[in-house]
C-alpha cells in the first residue's frame, strides 16, 4: 500500500530533499510552500526522476506565517489526499539577528515563521489525524535548539520551543495513535545561512534528509542529524566555550 507524505517548506533545502528522497522511495507527496513555481520545478523533476510511475505530487502554495489563512487551506489540503500518514512541519527561515541594535523585525519574522506558523500546521494535522485515529506528526527544529549561539538568538529561541511542544505533544496524542518525531539537525549544507559548510561536522542535504526518512520510518522520538558525530557530542551541546562562537562568527 502506497504510503503519503505531506510536507511543508518543501521548495528548497531538507524539505526539497525529502520530497526527493520520499519519491525514490515510493511515497505519495503532498508538497505546500510559499514559492509555488518551485514547487511545480521540483515536482517535474520528480515526476522525470521516477519515470510516472508513482502519482505526481499534489501541490498546495502555502505562507505558514499567515496563521489566519494557513487553517483552512491546510486542512482542506489534507482532506483532499484522502489518508495521510506523515505530516512534516518543515517550513522556516533564519537570518543574522543583532541584540540590541534595534533589528526586532527579522526576530518577530524568525518566531513568526518557524514557531507560531509551523505549531499552526501541527495543530490542523494533529486534528486531522485524530478524526482519522492514526498519523504520524514530524517536526524539523534544531540542534541549535540546543545551544546559545550569538546572532542567531531568535533562531535558536524558536527552535527550542518547537522542541518543547513537539514533546508535549508526544504525550497528549500518543492516546489516538499519533506518533511524534523532533528532528534535530545539526548543520546541514542549504541556503538558510550563508557560509554554512565552515561548521563544524557539517554534511550535505542530501545525506540529512536520508537519515531523517529512516528516523521517521522507525518512528523515532528524536533524531539527531548526522546521527554521528552528534549523538555523542550531545551532553555537551551547551558546554562551548563563549570565545569558541565568537571566533566561529567573525
Amino acid at each position: 500500500m502506497t504510503r503519503t507524505v505531506v510536507i511543508t517548506g518543501a521548495s528548497a533545502g531538507i524539505g526539497r530533499a525529502l520530497a526527493l528522497e520520499f519519491a525514490r522511495r515510493g511515497w505519495r507527496l503532498g508538497l505546500a510552500s510559499r514559492r509555488l513555481a518551485a514547487l511545480e520545478s521540483l515536482r517535474d523533476e520528480i515526476i522525470a526522476a521516477t519515470g510516472g510511475a508513482a502519482p505526481p505530487p499534489a501541490l498546495l502554495e502555502l505562507d505558514v506565517s499567515d496563521t489566519a489563512d494557513c487553517g483552512a487551506r491546510l486542512g482542506g489540503f489534507l482532506g483532499s489526499l484522502g489518508g495521510v500518514d506523515v505530516f512534516v512541519a518543515n517550513a522556516g527561515i533564519n537570518e543574522f539577528t543583532r541584540i540590541g541594535k534595534g533589528g526586532f523585525d527579522g526576530s518577530q519574522r524568525i518566531l513568526q515563521t518557524n514557531l507560531i506558523g509551523t505549531l499552526a500546521t501541527l495543530e490542523v494535522a494533529a486534528g486531522h489525524f485524530i478524526a482519522q485515529g492514526r498519523g504520524h506528526l514530524v517536526g524539523v527544529s534544531s540542534l541549535a535548539s540546543l545551544l546559545s549561539i550569538p546572532s542567531q538568538g531568535a533562531y535558536c529561541a524558536s527552535k527550542a520551543a518547537l522542541s518543547s511542544w513537539l514533546g508535549a505533544a508526544r504525550i497528549e496524542l500518543a492516546r489516538h495513535g499519533i506518533a511524534v518525531t523532533d528532528v534535530l539537525p545539526g548543520f546541514v549544507v542549504t541556503d538558510i545561512m550563508p557560509h554554512i559548510e565552515r561548521y563544524p561536522f557539517a554534511v550535505p542535504v542530501e545525506r540529512a534528509a536520508r537519515e531523517i526518512v529512516d528516523a521517521i520510518g522507525r518512528r523515532k522520538r528524536r533524531a539527531i542529524v548526522p546521527g554521528f558525530p552528534w549523538r555523542l557530542l550531545r551532553p555537551f551541546a551547551g558546554l562551548v566555550p563563549d570565545a569558541v562562537w565568537r571566533r566561529m562568527l567573525r
